[in-house]
C-alpha cells in the first residue's frame, strides 16, 4: 500500500509470530506476541522499519531475523492503549532529555528521527544511552553519530558502558551506569519548564530513575532531583 504507518511517535506495534519448537518455527502451531517500536516515521510510504536484536533460541526476534523470508507474512496490530505521547506535545519543548538502556533505545530513535525530520522544529535533544559493552551499540551508534554530524546544534548523545574494557584506550566514552551527576551535567535543571524527559529501558533502570513502572507517582532519581510528572 502506498500509505504511511500513521503511527503516533514512540508508539509500538504488536507483532505476532510462531513460537519455535526445537528451533524450527515450521513445526509450531503456537504463537507469541511481542511489542516493537518502529524506528521509521510517518514520512516513509509503503513500509516501516524495525530495529531488532536477535536473542537466539525460540524467541520471536530470532524468527524475524533468521527465519522470515521475502514474501512471508506476519500479523501486526496497533491500538490506542499503545500510544504514550503525541509528537505535538513534546515538539513544544525547548529540550528533550532522554535516558535509554538496552532495547529501550528504539522508541528514542523514532522520537529523534521525528524531531530532527520536522523542518519547523527547533527542539534540542540530549540522549544518555547505556549499554553493557560496545558491541551492543552496533548499528545505533553509527546512526546517532551521523545525526550528530548533521545536526550538531540540536543533538547530543552521551554513550556509557557498564562493562567497558580496561585502560587500553579502545573505549573513550563514559563508563558505568547513568547517574544522577551525569543527568545534572547534561540535562537542563528541573526548574526549566521547557524540558521533557523520556525514559525507556529495563525494569531495573526504570525503577531507579522513575520508580516502579506501574506506579502513577514519579519517584526515584528524577523525583529526588526535583523533576516532576506532567
Amino acid at each position: 500500500l502506498e500509505e504511511s504507518l500513521q503511527l503516533s511517535t514512540c508508539a509500538c506495534l504488536l507483532v505476532q509470530g510462531p513460537r519455535a519448537i526445537d528451533d524450527d518455527p515450521a513445526d509450531s502451531d503456537e504463537f507469541v506476541i511481542r511489542p516493537y517500536t518502529p524506528i521509521s516515521t510517518n514520512t516513509q510510504i509503503g513500509s516501516f522499519d524495525l530495529f531488532l536484536k536477535d536473542y537466539g533460541g525460540s524467541t520471536l526476534s530470532n524468527y524475524l531475523t533468521q527465519s522470515l523470508r521475502v514474501g512471508d507474512t506476519i500479523s501486526v496490530s496497533h491500538g490506542p492503549f499503545q500510544v504514550k505521547i503525541q509528537a505535538s506535545d513534546f515538539m513544544k519543548k525547548t529540550t528533550i532529555g532522554m535516558i535509554a538502556g538496552g532495547t529501550g533505545i528504539t522508541p528514542m530513535i523514532q522520537a529523534v528521527h521525528a524531531i530532527l525530520g520536522d523542518p519547523s522544529s527547533t527542539t534540542k535533544i540530549v540522549l544518555l544511552y547505556s549499554a553493557k559493552v560496545e558491541s551492543e551499540l552496533y548499528g545505533t551508534k553509527e546512526l546517532f553519530d551521523s545525526w550528530m554530524q548533521q545536526y550538531p546544534e540540536r543533538l547530543k548523545v552521551v554513550y556509557t558502558l557498564t562493562q567497558a574494557p580496561g585502560g587500553d584506550g579502545s573505549w573513550t566514552g563514559e563508563r558505568g551506569r547513568i547517574s544522577q551527576s551525569m543527568i545534572a551535567q547534561q540535562f537542563p535543571s528541573p526548574q526549566d519548564e521547557h524540558i521533557m524527559i523520556f525514559l525507556c529501558g529495563p525494569t531495573s533502570m526504570y525503577a531507579t530513575f522513575a520508580g516502579p513502572r506501574m506506579d502513577k507517582e514519579l519517584t526515584g532519581v528524577l523525583a529526588d532531583m526535583g523533576y516532576t510528572q506532567e
